[in-house]
């Protein structure tokens, strides 16, 4: 016998604990010196956060960083407290309901103002800068590759973070030294590769390709942590590994189908942003849900 059905959470309201900010996903507080990071169910397209939500899709994204962290401890200490609701300090204990299994309590960290992107294969805007110039962040490659090609080696395409809600935009590794230091910007390319390939391992273990991927890396008094979200759908391309074809879009783990419903409807990509039928939302619940599944080895009840 089923339960009720799940309802999006959009919106979190913990009583006098300090709302910091809004992301499209998460919602950030200060709690005891700590910072306390809740995955919504929102979801963005187009740098838009769309009217609804994707139901339980903040506790799947939740779920799969914690278990990424966990399997990269080793290789890159990670800022992580306690996602334990149990464990949160008593001010938060009357909000558990909005809590659980989507928030982590995390140490503050100075956050790098660059994203480390790495890249296996060739998508997205590294598609486009190929099919102009033939190189990825200034990066030249063999000519002949197609759209979802297999790089001839990792790339460590670094980005700029976007403080308006525009496109990042991709910057040479030269940029990055010129802004952080060569000290910090070859550690961050070092990390960056070395959590890549292990990662891509564990995915192609479970038939997955990790096409590529984006980190977000901060600096605490004990050393440079790995920080936000890592290796979920929203910040890493996941393709079939058995249905991998070069030559156009990949079979993907994402919200593809909000963006295919999207094109459909031809919405202007100007708000407000439109919400989405109950078939998108059940079909891109679902293969979030498939993705933790791949991943973990386990199921999530939501």
């Amino acid at each position: 016998m089923e339960g009720p059905p799940v309802t999006s959470l959009l919106t979190t309201s913990l009583g006098d604990t300090p709302l910091l900010g809004r992301g499209k996903v998460r919602d950030l507080y200060a709690v005891d010196g700590a910072l306390l990071l809740v995955a919504t169910d929102r979801i963005s397209a187009f740098d838009h956060v769309l009217g609804s939500g994707i139901p339980g899709k903040g506790k799947i994204l939740t779920q799969i960083s914690l278990f990424w962290f966990d399997l990269l401890k080793d290789l890159a200490p990670n800022h992580i407290i306690s996602a334990e609701v149990s464990q949160f300090p008593a001010s938060l204990q009357p909000y558990a309901d909005q809590l659980e299994g989507r928030s982590m309590l995390v140490k503050r960290a100075a956050m790098f103002p660059v994203e480390c992107v790495a890249r296996g294969y060739l998508a997205g805007s590294g598609w486009k800068e190929y099919q102009t110039s033939g190189t990825v962040c200034g990066i030249a490659l063999p000519a002949g590759l197609k759209d979802g090609s297999r790089l001839p080696e990792t790339l460590f395409t670094p980005a700029t973070k976007s403080q308006d809600g525009e496109h990042d935009e991709n910057i040479s590794y030269e940029a990055t030294a010129a802004v952080l230091g060569e000290a910090d910007a070859a550690e961050l390319r070092r990390l960056t590769l070395a959590i890549y390939e292990r990662a891509s391992a564990h995915a192609e273990s479970c038939g997955l390709i990790l096409a590529d991927t984006k980190f977000e890396f901060g600096r605490t008094p004990e050393g440079i942590m790995l920080a936000d979200e890592v290796l979920t759908p929203d910040s890493s391309r996941f393709w079939e590994a058995a249905l991998w074809n070069p030559g156009g879009p990949q079979p993907s783990f994402d919200k593809q189908f909000v963006r295919d419903y999207l094109e459909s409807i031809h919405w202007n990509k100007q708000a407000p942003a439109p919400s989405l039928p109950q078939d998108v939302v059940e079909r891109t619940q679902a293969k979030y849900l498939e993705a933790f599944r791949r991943l973990t080895g386990r199921d999530l009840k939501l």
